[in-house]
Order: C-alpha cells, then structure tokens, then sequence
C-alpha cells in the first residue's frame, strides 16, 4: 500500500528537490524513494520508472518556464515583448540550472513532454508572428534565438565566463543583436 500522503506529483516534487540539489545527474530512484520515505518497490506504484519520472519533470520545467516568459511578456508586443522573453529566459536558466538542464533539447518522443515543448514554442511563435513573418521566418528566428539564448545561458549558469568585463553588458549586447533576427530572416 503507497505511503498516506504519496502522490505522482510529490513524487515529481521530491525528484525536482534531489535535481535541483544535486543536479540531472543524481536523479535515481532509489533516491527518491528514500527521500520520499519509502522502498523503491514501492515507488513504482506512482511512476512507471526512471524514463517516465523524467519525462514528468521534463514537463513539469517546462511549464514552469512557460508561465515564467509568458508572465513576463504579459501585455508587451513586438521589440518589448522579446527583449522580455529573452530576459526571462535567460533568468529562469540561470536562477535554476539544474532544473534548466532537464528540458530535452532534442525531441522527445513522449507526448505529454512533446505538448510541454509546443506550449513553449507557441509563445516564442507568437512574439515572431507580431512582426508579420511568414511561417518560414518565424522557424528561422525561433532557431536564431534558442541557439544563442541557450548557449549565452548556459555558458552564464556554469560560469564559464571568466574575462573581467560585466556580464550583464554582454547579454545587453546580445539581446540588441537579436531584436534585429525579425529583420534579418
């Protein structure tokens, strides 16, 4: 019988613990398991496995991530609507690397992970689709956008800047560089 209290969500809520803690790499189950006070046998009657809970804590990020650009660009449109969208993404990837680092960057072939990335993409989709791009150029800036924001943000997160400059002025710098991808693509 499952622990009073044990739920598919505490079960994702204790695993984003453990990753946030201790990074992607520390998620087990038997981790979890015994953070959530039970055997690992036991565990299994809220997840299926190491593959689902991932997938489930993929979604769950992602959804976090959604909501966090998306309330950042309420009300904003063009230039002011991406510029928010860049610093939003950029905070949520920087203030929780770990959590960051569990969104699939390739496709996954799980759906519900599948219609977590769509929501995502359906917001960036509309920031470009303010410009009146055609569905070709919003690919296009979508790409342009995701490579530099991910890269800028993960290189940020790991520190992996080290020259003395204000990193700040930098990812300033970035951002005006890409308020020109709706003109360029």
């Amino acid at each position: 019988m499952p622990r009073a209290g044990l739920t598919p969500a505490a079960v994702v809520d204790t695993a984003l613990r453990i990753v946030d803690d201790g990074g992607p790499g520390a998620l087990t189950l038997a981790g979890v398991a015994a953070a959530c006070g039970v055997a690992t046998p036991s565990l299994y009657k809220h997840v299926a496995g190491l593959t689902e809970l991932r997938a489930r804590l993929a979604v769950h990020v992602m959804d976090e991530f959604t909501t966090a650009v998306t309330a950042a660009m309420l009300g904003l449109s063009g230039d002011e609507a991406l510029e928010a969208l860049m610093r939003a993404y950029h905070a949520y990837a920087t203030t929780h690397p770990n959590r960051y680092a569990l969104i699939p960057q390739v496709p996954d072939p799980d759906a519900e992970v599948q219609a977590a990335a769509g929501r995502f993409l359906a917001v960036v989709f509309a920031v470009f689709k303010g410009y009146d791009l055609t569905d070709a150029q919003v690919v296009h800036a979508t790409r342009v956008l995701r490579a530099a924001m991910h890269g800028f943000a993960v290189l940020d997160a790991q520190r992996s800047f080290q020259m003395g400059e204000d990193i700040a002025a930098t990812h300033n710098a970035l951002i005006a560089t890409l308020k020109k991808v709706p003109t360029v693509v």
